[in-house]
């Protein structure tokens, strides 16, 4: 194999990985899906296209007619450019295979047609053209041994031993990863060893959370602490994956003072855990941290749901005239949630979040693994096919990749936490000072320390425009960040990645279009802005503590902690 197609099949599998990356679960807080509620749009998509037969009937001449036109020898229904399923050179070059894909691609075109000819209203047509998605992708000729000619090709130069690995790896999968195809290597990861070993120790622990403080790397630091305030919804450790990749390690770097929470793993005998008791819990945190650095107040950063929590907390701490909180930076975080371009909101029905609120109720938890499964579902091929056939019909490993053993450690949320992020979605109430916490009014328009917003360009799960409406309504002076990344890319985007590239514009329009148009396209990292940003917030510099902790908060457990390991 020349060099050059060593670098284009590395390049292929770098941009898989991403693919798959971006559409994680992890850090979403719209948590109102359920495998019930995928398998129920089927059956009303089915349902409503045998009440219009004449439709079905008539899409099925066309289909017939395509079906002609290829056997008589048309170029047209070559796919889309770039499906890796067919890059195999046995597509083109056998007739039988090469008129399979076309037949492939002409049926998932008529299946598209019949989609729109069917009339459907708005939310009935994104949810067929999900089901028409799940159905063409799990059909496609790849997906079998018999029609695909590389995985054939593969059992025999391997004399079966490529089908043996398959078959040892799809019942590893059934009883170790929830009925699926693995996504990630998880023998080539430990948590502690290769992930989140930045130096530190517990110096605080409640029964929601530990707190971490991590070892400066200078002699000096700035004078006021860093919080970080993970998502409830997956491991803190995002934030700390190798060092290459670490948030930490860069605000170290910066001479910033870091401490961060990890989350525990709420079990059902936690449901009662909710809004109330996460801030009550971080709050007690922040008051760990003042003490142990001696500081009258802090910065602090979240992600996602974890900067809904953030933000929550720091109004929470400002209405009971204890406003610590200097300054709030959020990535990829949404606090207003009224928008037509959330992909979940075809699945967000007030039925259907009533629903997901009675079965978290019911378990007294909405698990993890069943997040990451349906999400799996909504990118079938990315997510779901592409490791069947990798995994199963080639007999090869999955990919060993951090960000994806990270996706993979996936934690629970408790029934209470789960029915106040679905009140939040429906409701709406931050952007209108509409939520009490602890007793105290959330009203994130008097919250007046400066905010550093950041969002991800093709960002699918918290769209960077819906991030931007968060400019519009909180108070005090705001900058406005988008990275050119995704969702996780752009949270995990260190200066080191050198295709990184993000838009500044200090202008923050009524119109998120408006402010685009008028922004700056700068080269790097957004790390690299935020810390200059952040550095003219946080105080002068002093000598480095020598110690964690203080006299009575003493270090515990060393970082990555124990709650990690829930």
């Amino acid at each position: 194999m020349s060099k050059q197609s060593k670098k284009s099949a590395a390049q292929e599998q770098e941009e898989l990985l991403v693919k798959a990356i971006e559409a994680t679960v992890a850090l979403n807080p719209l948590v109102g899906v359920s495998t019930e509620e995928l398998k129920a749009s089927v059956k009303k998509t089915i349902k409503q296209a045998v009440t219009q037969p004449s439709k079905v009937a008539q899409n099925s001449k066309h289909f017939a007619r395509k079906v002609a036109d290829i056997l008589k020898g048309t170029d047209k229904y070559e796919g889309r450019k770039g499906d890796r399923r067919f890059d195999d050179p046995a597509w083109e070059e056998s007739s039988l295979c090469h008129k399979l894909k076309q037949a492939y691609f002409a049926w998932d075109e008529s299946m598209g047609e019949l989609v729109n000819e069917l009339e459907l209203d708005a939310v009935d047509e994104r949810r067929a053209k999900f089901v028409k998605e799940v159905i063409t992708t799990s059909m496609a000729p790849t997906n079998f041994l018999l029609s695909n000619p590389k995985a054939l090709r593969r059992a025999v130069e391997t004399r079966g031993a490529s089908l043996l690995k398959g078959l040892r790896n799809y019942v590893d999968d059934q009883k170790n990863n929830n009925g699926m195809p693995s996504q990630v290597d998880k023998s080539q990861f430990e948590v502690g060893k290769n992930l989140a070993v930045s130096e530190g120790a517990v110096v605080f622990r409640n029964e929601l959370l530990e707190l971490l403080q991590y070892k400066p790397l200078s002699a000096k630091v700035y004078k006021r602490p860093l919080l970080v305030v993970p998502p409830q919804i997956n491991k803190f450790y995002i934030y700390d994956l190798t060092p290459e990749k670490s948030f930490f390690q860069f605000c170290l770097q910066e001479d910033f003072q870091v401490f961060a929470i990890s989350w525990r793993n709420p079990t059902k005998e936690h449901r009662h855990w909710g809004m109330d008791q996460y801030v009550e819990a971080a709050a007690e945190a922040v008051k760990a941290i003042l003490s142990i650095t001696r500081s009258e107040d802090l910065n602090v950063v979240g992600a996602c749901a974890g900067g809904i929590t953030a933000s929550i907390l720091s109004s929470y701490l400002q209405q009971a005239e204890t406003p610590v909180v200097n300054s709030l930076s959020l990535s990829v975080c949404m606090l207003d949630m009224h928008s037509d371009e959330l992909e979940l909101g075809v699945y967000s029905s007030p039925a259907t979040l009533q629903l997901a609120r009675s079965k978290s109720q019911e378990k007294g938890m909405l698990e993890g693994a069943e997040l990451a499964k349906v999400f799996s579902w909504m990118r079938p091929n990315d997510l779901v096919w592409n490791y069947h056939v990798n995994n199963y019909l080639m007999g090869e490993a999955p990919p060993a990749f951090d960000l994806l053993y990270w996706n993979s450690d996936s934690t629970n949320l408790p029934a209470q936490l789960h029915s106040d992020f679905l009140d939040i979605y429906e409701n709406n109430p931050l952007p209108n000072g509409g939520m009490t916490v602890l007793g105290s009014e959330i009203d994130l328009t008097a919250l007046d320390c400066d905010k550093y917003i950041t969002a991800g360009l093709t960002d699918h799960i918290t769209p960077w425009k819906v991030c931007y409406k968060t400019t519009q309504f909180v108070g005090g002076d705001i900058k406005f960040v988008l990275s050119t990344s995704g969702h996780i890319q752009s949270l995990v985007n260190p200066p080191t990645n050198k295709k990184a590239r993000y838009f500044c514009n200090e202008d923050l329009t009524a119109s998120a279009e408006d402010w685009l148009v008028g922004a700056e396209q700068r080269s790097g990292s957004w790390w690299n802005d935020w810390a200059a940003w952040l550095s003219e917030r946080s105080g002068g510099k002093k000598a480095a503590p020598k110690s964690l902790g203080c006299r009575g908060l003493k270090p515990q457990e060393a970082a990555p902690g124990t709650y990690v390991y829930d």
